[in-house]
């Protein structure tokens, strides 16, 4: 693939944020309300753990970028069936997520469109808009840049402003009086809204995985991961703070659009719809964005022989064809499957089954951080390397700690069966190709 057709700097930084922020924040002030403004110390804890994942991967990817990030790293660190079932669940939990994210972008398409109620309808657009994410992507990953730099950098900008200019109609009484309306202890307010925080960061990954489809990754791959991750803390905590401070905790909290519900107290419905088209545009671009990661992760592991040998398939371009198909397949699949009202709550237990598979690529990340920097000769460095990786990983486990008991159980059997997928694969490759045998299990 030429390097003209590669991201730079700044749409590998939009790719970080986009992936990072998604849609979860047009929803996450009124999550955030049901515990106060006392989460404000979960934001904290949060950002600290964020932080050491977002070092972790732009400390590897200055000495090894390696396509598809946490896959590769768990391959090369414990060998292929950690590599395979990183990728397997990283893959799975992304391409299920993306499916949600297509479904929002619907739900605010309704305020414009009222039609699209009609559950019917509904799937249709939603297909549609998949369909739409995976075009785009096949034109290649510079014009998915271009396409999400733009599109959430405007949704950014008009954030960036709520940040701000909300200051203006800021209430500190009411910000004192929504801070525990649950008379929780300091202890537990803080670890309900860590856990929220924690799915809040969960994509700072993204540049590492897309890596060879970035300009200089050495370079770009390490700054785009601290620039995406400050952009996204920036807008995830101001403009928490700043709605709890402009409504009352016990309206926000039952809105299910509190920016809309915040801009209607200030300039009426135009400002509303205004932040409605904000979030289309932002949720828009996380779907081309997740898009692109998914299948990165996925062509990178079928190279290796790990994965089914169409994901990386390419085209004179170099772009995975059947790798967007098949997953502009699946997606379509997942969204007619779930159409149905008596879906719609075990729809909601995959997403949250498929965070805590999430974590799994984490924690081998920080494995291999702690193998590249965790033995450096200089103490300081090595032990700033620890540091950083128990940080990680207390992030890793505590959100696993944060999750029900259903939730953890159907993520362990989902899991284990990604030892007979893995069989399955490793034997079709060996039938294909009987003389080219890689080394390790």
């Amino acid at each position: 693939m030429v390097t003209e057709k590669k991201m730079g700097l700044f749409m590998a930084t939009m790719l970080v944020t986009v992936n990072m922020v998604g849609t979860g924040i047009f929803l996450l002030p009124a999550t955030m309300a049901t515990i106060g403004t006392i989460s404000i110390y979960g934001w904290i804890a949060g950002t600290i753990g964020a932080a050491a994942l977002a070092v972790m991967f732009a400390q590897l990817g200055t000495v090894d970028p390696q396509a598809g990030g946490p896959y590769a790293y768990a391959r090369e660190t414990f060998g292929r069936y950690p590599g395979f079932q990183t990728n397997y669940v990283y893959w799975s939990a992304n391409l299920v997520g993306n499916v949600a994210v297509a479904t929002t972008v619907v739900g605010y398409l309704t305020q414009f469109f009222p039609a699209l109620k009609i559950p019917l309808l509904a799937t249709i657009c939603g297909v549609a808009l998949i369909w739409l994410s995976v075009v785009i992507n096949l034109v290649g990953p510079r014009f998915v840049g271009f396409i999400t730099s733009w599109s959430a950098g405007i949704a950014t900008v008009v954030l960036i402003v709520i940040s701000v200019v909300g200051w203006a109609w800021f209430d500190p009484s009411i910000f004192r009086a929504s801070w525990n309306p649950g008379n929780l202890s300091t202890l537990n307010a803080t670890m309900s809204s860590a856990a929220i925080a924690l799915w809040a960061f969960m994509g700072i990954e993204s540049a590492s995985v897309a890596a060879a489809v970035i300009e200089n990754p050495r370079r770009n791959v390490p700054l785009a991961t601290m620039l995406g991750l400050a952009l996204a803390t920036f807008l995830y905590i101001s403009t928490c703070v700043v709605l709890m401070g402009m409504v009352p905790v016990d309206q926000l909290k039952n809105s299910e659009a509190p920016f809309s519900l915040a801009a209607s107290h200030v300039v009426g419905t135009f400002g509303a719809l205004a932040i409605a088209l904000c979030a289309i545009l932002k949720a828009g671009a996380s779907l081309i964005g997740w898009t692109l990661t998914i299948s990165q992760s996925a062509q990178a592991a079928a190279n290796d022989g790990m994965f089914p040998r169409e994901f990386g398939l390419i085209s004179g371009s170099g772009v995975p064809i059947w790798n967007f198909i098949i997953s502009g397949m699946l997606m379509s699949a997942i969204i007619i499957a779930t159409a149905s009202a008596s879906l719609n709550q075990q729809f909601e237990e995959v997403i949250n089954m498929a965070v805590v598979l999430t974590l799994l690529p984490y924690l081998y990340t920080s494995v291999t951080y702690l193998k590249a920097f965790g033995l450096d000769a200089n103490r300081k460095k090595a032990a700033f390397a620890i540091g950083v990786a128990v940080i990680a990983t207390a992030y890793c486990l505590g959100a696993v700690a944060g999750s029900d008991a259903d939730t953890v159980r159907s993520a362990m059997i989902f899991l284990f069966l990604s030892v007979p997928f893995y069989a399955a694969i490793r034997r079709n490759d060996y039938a294909k190709s009987p003389t080219t045998r890689h080394g390790g299990a």
